[in-house]
């Protein structure tokens, strides 16, 4: 997701408490997501899929996945940080842009959010 930076760039607050998932080909990791819960809230962040992996449907399998656990650990609002570039992918799971957005290492985001 940020590839030119350096690792410390992705460590957020509450990343030893969150949960982290990812999808392995072999030995190679290749798509990532964490979900950080608060109460009946939950925000994923980091999802990422290798270059040289996305277009297959990874990404897709994931978010699924963390929809499934939001679910059943009974999260009532699930929502992310997208790439502004990025929405139309998330709004195929339902989440729904708000109006809140935001600029990180030159790159426009806005808030999407889903209800259960």
């Amino acid at each position: 997701m940020w590839p030119n930076m350096p690792f410390d760039y992705i460590k957020v607050a509450g990343d030893e408490n969150a949960l982290h998932y990812g999808l392995w080909q072999g030995e190679e990791l290749v798509t990532v997501v964490s979900l950080f819960i608060e109460g009946k809230d939950a925000q994923f962040r980091k999802l990422a899929t290798r270059v040289s992996e996305q277009g297959k449907g990874l990404g897709t399998s994931i978010l699924n996945h963390v929809l499934t656990e939001a679910k059943s650990k009974g999260i009532k609002r699930l929502w992310c940080n997208a790439r502004v570039d990025k929405t139309k992918f998330y709004e195929k799971f339902g989440l729904v842009k708000t109006e809140q957005t935001f600029t990180k290492g030159g790159i426009d985001f806005v808030i999407l959010e889903r209800y259960f």
